[in-house]
C-alpha cells in the first residue's frame, strides 16, 4: 500500500497559483491544502495535521501568527518568494519553526527592471496617457541606455541577469554589491549614485539595506537621473525621493515596490481611499511609473516558485532540509 502523502497548507494562493499547486502537487506525489486567504492568528488552525505550510510574501506573518502555527503543529514555512522580510525569522526559530525561501528564474524580473528602465528614459507614461486622450505631439526628446551609464546595486542571480541583458544595449554598467560579494570591477555604492545615469535596485531587504537609498544619497544622484525599484519598497526614502521628483531633481522614476504597499498591492482599490498619501502623490506625476509588485510574475516564474515551494516542504519532511 501506498504512504499517504504529507499534509501541506498553502495560504495566500490566487486562483492561478493554486491550478500550478494541484497540477506540480501531482506530479510530486503531495496533496495540498488551498487557502486563498493570506496566513493570521485567525485562520492559524487550518494547518492543523501537517508539518509543513508555504506562504506568499503579500502579507507580513506576525509573531502572534508564528505562535499560533506552531500550536497548530506546523515547524516549517516555505515562503514563496526570496526576501524573507515579511517574516520575523528570529520569533520563528524561539517557537520552533524552520524557514525556508525560493529560487525561481531571474530573467522575469531582470526583463521588468530593463523594460522599466527603457520607459522611464522614452517617457512612456505620459506618451501613452497623450495619445490615450488624442493628442499626438511629440513631446520630450527621450534618452538611449548606450549613451547612459547604469547603476546595478546588488549583483545575485536577478542583478547578474541585468547586467547581462544591459551589455546588449551597450550601455556603461557599474555593479555594486556588499562587501563579501563584490570583486575587482565592483564600485562604492556612493560613486555608484554619483556615476549613475539610471539606478536600478536589486539587494535583499535587511535592517542594513532600509532606506539604502536615504536622503543624503538621493540628493548625491546625478541631476535628471532616474532610480528604478523592483526589490523591496523600504530601500528607498519614499519622502526623500518625493522631494527629489517634485522639484524636478530627478528625471524620474520607476517602481514596482513601494513602501507601505501592503493591503494595497494586489488589491482592487477602485472604490476606496488607499491611506497612502505617498503612493498618491507618485501617481500624479507624470514622469514616475508604478506597477503592483508584479515583476516576478510570469508563467515560468510561477511554475519555479510552486515546485520549489513544494519541494522545500516534502524535503522537510523527509528530512533533507537544514
Amino acid at each position: 500500500m501506498a504512504e499517504p502523502s504529507p499534509s501541506l497548507t498553502v495560504f495566500g494562493c490566487s486562483p492561478d497559483e493554486a491550478a500550478v499547486f494541484r497540477e506540480v502537487g501531482a506530479r510530486l506525489g503531495a496533496s495540498p491544502t488551498i487557502v486563498e486567504s493570506a496566513v493570521c492568528e485567525a485562520n492559524a488552525e487550518l494547518a492543523r495535521g501537517g508539518r509543513c505550510i508555504s506562504v506568499s510574501h503579500k502579507a507580513r506573518i506576525t509573531s502572534s501568527t508564528l505562535l499560533a502555527l506552531r500550536e497548530a503543529g506546523v515547524e516549517y514555512i516555505s515562503t514563496r518568494s526570496i526576501g524573507y522580510d515579511h517574516i520575523d525569522l528570529e520569533h520563528a526559530e524561539r517557537v520552533g519553526i524552520s524557514v525556508g525561501n525560493v529560487a525561481y528564474s531571474p530573467d522575469s524580473v531582470a526583463d521588468y527592471a530593463v523594460m522599466l528602465m527603457l520607459m522611464a528614459v522614452r517617457h512612456a507614461k505620459s506618451t501613452v496617457r497623450r495619445t490615450d486622450s488624442h493628442d499626438y505631439r511629440l513631446e520630450a526628446r527621450g534618452k538611449e541606455l548606450r549613451d547612459l551609464t547604469v547603476g546595478v546595486v546588488g549583483t545575485g542571480r536577478i542583478g547578474t541577469a541585468v547586467i547581462d541583458r544591459l551589455r546588449g544595449f551597450g550601455c556603461r554598467v557599474l555593479p555594486h554589491d556588499r562587501p563579501s560579494r563584490a570583486s575587482a570591477d565592483h564600485v562604492p555604492l556612493d560613486e555608484l549614485i554619483e556615476r549613475s545615469d539610471i539606478v536600478t535596485l536589486h539587494t535583499p531587504l535587511t535592517e542594513d539595506t532600509h532606506h539604502l537609498l536615504d536622503r543624503r544619497r538621493i540628493e548625491r544622484m546625478k541631476h535628471g537621473a532616474y532610480l528604478v525599484n523592483t526589490g523591496r519598497g523600504p530601500l528607498v526614502d519614499t519622502e526623500a525621493l518625493l522631494s527629489a521628483l517634485e522639484r524636478g531633481r530627478l528625471g524620474g522614476a520607476a517602481l514596482d515596490v513601494i513602501e507601505g504597499e501592503e493591503g494595497i498591492f494586489y488589491a482592487d482599490c477602485r472604490n476606496r481611499h488607499l491611506g497612502n498619501e505617498a503612493l498618491v502623490r507618485l501617481q500624479r506625476l507624470p514622469n514616475v511609473l508604478i506597477t503592483p509588485h508584479s515583476a516576478y510574475y510570469t508563467e515560468h516564474a510561477l511554475r519555479d516558485v510552486v515546485e520549489n515551494s513544494l519541494l522545500n516542504c516534502l524535503n522537510f519532511e523527509n528530512g533533507r532540509t537544514a
